[in-house]
């Protein structure tokens, strides 16, 4: 094993927008030089291949915080800005960002509420809103995938869980855009100013909606995450609020971003698209894994070094952040036969997309669910929908996605 030697990633540029459009060539010029590259501009080891990801997203020795262990001095990082607090707060509250012993304490709470019946029950109602969706952009004759389905769904979806009145939907997406903005590579301080405002006033609404939950219960999520207990614990306030962003964030980026990317995937594809309408019934189950894997949504996952790590004979000291790759683990060669090729019915796909360890997405389910719904909406009902204009992708790389998706029937 050696000391860890900086290493400047040349092929990987996430503030350029050729690099954001296809970061795919450099993933390979990465798996191909070795296993840990050092990038000095966020100051972080980018980690390219499967394997590596796979295992480090498990390893105790890797946290998404340090603070339960060190504070901010002693791990070596200066603390954020005071005035920052809100966002840090209602984030570091949030199941993504907890280690244990508060991790498996707040999921299992949030697991008797957030249960597969509950994703089950929602069934209908998904499919019902997709359709609904798909066949006002029919009528239209075309339109905006990305904001007259792909956006709205999940949103729908969300409030629909928390039971949020729909004349309340409109707030949820800037929020969350908002909010998100601060998990790209060194957000800017406006970014960061955008995120806190979105952090109090999307906190400031929950803390209402909770607080009639607790008086007037009924059957949404926010009252089951009020009635939930465990051996005398229960979740406290901001960590409810925390559990809700993070449901709408994680659960609605992610979707948004793989439905109208995967539809440019599939245009650009069309012996794919093809099958794919030919079959859809039977092949969109395993059409839906692969267009997760082909063009992943969250294209990095950070986490801190603890303790020393070594990863392919480098030594990567506590202190030290690691960006696991998802969009390079996603198309390993040595896990994934051809896999630069969509293949629809690619049988066994390990992807990574949803995480792995105890991090692994809690609402992938529900995200499954509302990709089938809504790309079988589409299928069934728009057989001819076609792309209108090429489309532009947004700047960001972390949550990488599209500005639009215009298309015609």
């Amino acid at each position: 094993m050696t000391a860890a030697q900086p290493r400047h990633a040349s092929a990987f540029d996430p503030w350029s927008a050729e690099f954001v459009a296809d970061p795919y060539p450099a993933y390979a010029e990465l798996r191909e030089r070795g296993r840990a590259h050092y990038f000095e501009p966020s100051r972080q080891w980018l980690i390219p291949h499967h394997a590596d990801v796979n295992a480090l997203l498990r390893d105790r020795r890797l946290g998404r915080t340090y603070l339960h262990r060190f504070d901010h001095e002693e791990f070596g990082q200066t603390p954020p800005p005071p005035w920052q607090e809100p966002f840090h707060t209602l984030n570091g509250n949030g199941l993504l960002d907890l280690e244990p012993p508060d991790h498996p304490r707040i999921r299992r709470l949030i697991s008797k509420a957030f249960t597969p019946r509950t994703v089950q029950r929602l069934a209908p109602t998904v499919h019902r809103l997709a359709d609904e969706l798909v066949a006002a952009v029919c009528a239209d004759g075309g339109g905006d995938l990305l904001s007259q389905v792909a956006e709205p769904l999940p949103v729908a979806v969300i409030a629909e869980m928390l039971g949020l009145p729909a004349e309340d939907r409109a707030l949820l997406r800037p929020w969350s855009a908002a909010i998100t903005g601060m998990f790209e590579l060194n957000p800017s301080e406006e970014a960061a100013r955008r995120a806190v405002r979105a952090s109090v006033e999307f906190s400031d609404y929950l803390r209402e909606v909770i607080a009639a939950r607790r008086t007037d219960p009924g059957e949404d999520l926010v009252s089951a995450l009020i009635a939930a207990h465990d051996d005398g614990h229960r979740l406290t306030e901001q960590e409810m609020v925390s559990t809700c962003v993070l449901l709408l964030n994680a659960g609605h980026e992610a979707t948004v971003n793989t439905t109208a990317g995967g539809w440019l995937t599939l245009f650009s594809h069309p012996e794919q698209l093809a099958a794919l309408r030919a079959g859809p019934e039977a092949l969109l189950p395993t059409a839906v894994e692969e267009l997760l894997r082909y063009d992943t949504p969250l294209q990095m996952f950070e986490r801190w070094v603890l303790d020393d790590i070594e990863v392919g004979g480098t030594v990567i000291p506590r202190g030290s952040e690691v960006a696991l790759l998802f969009g390079s683990a996603n198309r390993d060669p040595a896990v994934f036969p051809a896999p630069d090729r969509l293949d629809l019915a690619r049988p066994d796909n390990p992807h990574v997309t949803f995480g792995a360890g105890i991090h692994y997405c809690l609402g992938a389910p529900l995200a499954r669910l509302e990709l089938t719904a809504s790309f079988g909406a589409l299928l069934r009902r728009a057989p001819s929908l076609r792309l209108a204009a090429e489309p532009e992708w947004r700047p960001g790389y972390v949550i990488r996605g599209l500005r639009g998706l215009h298309v015609e029937l």
